[in-house]
């Protein structure tokens, strides 16, 4: 049976292989911490993104939702009736909250990733107290590992962890190196009765911020994860198995590295299309601003009352201005329930065919 080790490990994972991959991850995140400071209002990041790393995140765990539902619950709250999309919604509010801890205290505590997970699980449980949390083989049954089962074991692990998470001298490690065998450490550790997997991702994001190796959570690994779910299990468990530690670190470096290209290629798509819709709004209406357009593309699905807040306009004006980019072709306008919404078609594309 595998016996968690506390961090660091005593010996050398940094092989040539590491070493090389780790160079090439590190290159592609410093081009998407770049990137991303082109786009004029973080939010238009934050709230697309994130929402995506939680709808991936969630489905990994076989919660599976659409953009359209998770757009449209962003406008109207009330009238989510899917749990499904509920949880996505969660997902995105803990990684939110925990951005906000990070980049307010400096820390990523075990008293932090507790709230994160209240949030997710919506639940105060904490850290698991009883007896009898296996993981099993998803086909077969079988018991492929048992975590810690006492709280005190627990307790004291997450709290190695909370040290070699915060404290840079435990360590020389390169901190992509680091973030992985924190995820390995966590997901090992299993410290609550549900909701592991998703706040150990939400852990990787908020490690990358806390290392200043990005600006915004905007690299959602979940989706490298959710495409190589079997190896990912896999690779896990060979390192608690045959002590495998190279082949895990090369599954997360390559998701780095593979995930950061194609969030360069997106934000690069998001951007050319902010600036085609700035050029034709502004030679064609008065009523332009950057606050009009940051709107448009911090809510692929936009309604009266966001224009209201974020130009400082009645709802009258509100109103007309959505109305007349409907008729200009850069809205599509809908009804649901008694109220209009209107969406940026070519901007939620971009998610949906990314």
């Amino acid at each position: 049976m595998y016996k968690i080790q506390t961090l660091p490990l005593p010996f050398e994972v940094e092989t040539k292989a590491v070493l090389k991959k780790t160079t090439l991850a590190s290159r592609a995140l410093s081009e998407l911490k770049s990137i991303a400071k082109t786009i004029p209002n973080e939010a238009i990041l934050i709230n697309t993104l994130v929402l995506q790393e939680a709808k991936d995140s969630s489905a990994v765990e076989n919660i599976i939702t659409t953009h359209d539902e998770l757009f449209k619950a962003d406008i109207f709250a009330e009238l989510v009736s899917s749990l499904a999309t509920k949880e996505v919604q969660n997902y995105a509010q803990a990684l939110k909250s925990g951005f906000e801890i990070v980049k307010k205290i400096g820390l990523l505590t075990s008293n932090h990733i507790i709230e994160i997970q209240e949030i997710l699980e919506q639940n105060k449980a904490g850290f698991r107290k009883q007896v009898g949390t296996t993981l099993k083989n998803a086909q077969t049954g079988e018991v492929v590992y048992m975590p810690p089962q006492d709280f005190d074991t627990i307790s004291y692990l997450m709290s190695n962890l909370e040290k070699f998470i915060n404290d840079n001298e435990l360590s020389d490690l390169d901190p992509l190196v680091k973030m992985a065998i924190i995820h390995f450490q966590f997901e090992s550790i299993h410290p609550f009765y549900d909701g592991n997997g998703r706040t150990g991702r939400i852990i990787n994001i908020l490690y990358l911020i806390l290392q200043g190796l990005l600006d915004l959570p905007i690299l959602y690994l979940s989706r490298y994860i959710i495409r190589n779910k079997q190896a990912y299990y896999q690779k896990l468990q060979n390192v608690r198995d045959t002590n495998d530690w190279e082949s895990w670190l090369l599954f997360m470096l390559d998701g780095v590295e593979e995930i950061a290209q194609e969030t360069i290629v997106l934000i690069g798509k998001i951007k050319a299309l902010m600036q085609d819709y700035k050029q034709q709004i502004r030679e064609k209406y008065k009523f332009y601003s950057q606050d009009l357009l940051n709107n448009l593309f911090k809510h692929p699905y936009t309604k009266i009352e966001f224009i209201e807040q974020d130009l400082k306009v009645n709802r009258q004006t509100a109103s007309k201005y959505l109305n007349e980019l409907t008729e200009g072709g850069f809205l599509i306008k809908y009804k649901i329930s008694t109220s209009n919404f209107y969406i940026n078609q070519p901007l939620f594309d971009l998610f949906v065919n990314k």
